[in-house]
């Protein structure tokens, strides 16, 4: 069966609505380039944007001084005295090397409304301006910062999780690890797609490599803009890698069928649960890489935000949402 069999009927359509826009591939146009062009389509098949009652930008301290922009989302406001809400980190994806606060502005709001969690954006620094491990540092950072300094922002340092996409997945996985290790307990890990592997040699590399969406050429080169291949053994690049992931926090992970990082997906989930880990595992059928972010036309994007708002709600105690799996 080829990778165009396996697609439901509405992820192919979309594929080849795409293939005719004929849009340059990321890694044709050079790191600005790609980071502007895909500024300007995230979104476009996003659904609609959520209101919220508050939105707000911040900035968050990092190891050297810098000032990290992020932003802030939550579906009630502040109330003086009232106890903090409990709070995500997301990271965004985009190869370590695209990506922003506004790219993934739609999905951190849709988990802020349907959960009643609280939402944190990082917009973590991306290669090739800043490599390997610059991104690590940053998550970490930002996730010890809100445990200690959320109260002054109407959140509970005491009740934090930590997610993201793709490369964002990498970070809160990586993430995950270093706060067991700094004695930080996490409610739990939202892992979108993540990558978790040093190498593109899991057998869903070998059948995706030409994609559709994610290819075996565009993840070269955003790994090649972010990191050496020397240290690409590193467990804080490839947290499959990491040899005790024993007391992590618990995981929720969605998976793309049709997408070559699945198998690593499903690995990281496996040593997880090897390690006695909870984890609730969502392998959503025939959608590719990326697909939680076409809500407005792939129903199982949806779905996923359904799902990962259940399991955020579920985590901290809180009602599950109204269309979520509780």
């Amino acid at each position: 069966m080829s990778s165009q069999d396996a697609l439901t009927p509405a992820m192919r359509g979309l594929l080849e609505r795409m293939a005719r826009a004929a849009h340059p591939p990321l890694h044709a146009l050079g790191p600005e380039g790609a980071k502007a062009a895909y500024e300007k389509t995230a979104g476009v098949l996003d659904v609609s944007k959520p209101p919220l009652a508050r939105v707000h930008d911040l900035h968050i301290p990092a190891r050297n001084g810098h000032a990290l922009p992020a932003r802030l989302y939550a579906a009630t406001p502040a109330q003086p005295g009232a106890v903090g809400l409990p709070v995500l980190l997301y990271l965004h994806g985009g190869g370590f090397t695209v990506g922003s606060l506004q790219t993934h502005d739609t999905l951190c709001r849709v988990l802020a409304a349907q959960s009643g969690v609280a939402v944190v954006s990082l917009d973590y620094r991306l290669a090739p301006a800043h490599r390997f491990p610059t991104a690590v540092h940053d998550a970490w950072d930002a996730l010890a910062w809100l445990a200690r300094e959320g109260h002054t922002l109407g959140l509970d340092g005491a009740r934090l999780a930590v997610g993201g996409d793709s490369a964002g997945g990498t970070l809160a996985a990586v993430s995950a690890i270093h706060a067991r290790d700094a004695g930080l307990p996490l409610a739990l890990q939202l892992l979108i797609y993540p990558g978790t592997t040093a190498h593109q040699d899991t057998a869903s590399h070998q059948r995706f490599r030409h994609g559709p969406v994610l290819d075996e050429t565009l993840i070269t080169w955003f790994f090649g803009q972010y990191i050496d291949t020397i240290d690409r053994t590193d467990w804080r690049f490839a947290p499959l890698l990491h040899d005790d992931v024993e007391g992590v926090a618990p995981a929720w992970v969605g998976l793309a069928e049709c997408d070559p990082l699945v198998d690593e997906g499903l690995a990281y989930a496996d040593k997880l649960r090897a390690a006695g880990v909870a984890v609730d595992l969502e392998l959503y059928r025939g959608v590719v890489h990326g697909f939680i972010a076409f809500g407005r036309v792939i129903t199982e994007a949806r779905t996923a935000h359904q799902h990962a708002a259940a399991a955020l709600a579920r985590a901290f105690g809180l009602p599950a949402p109204a269309n979520g799996r509780g």
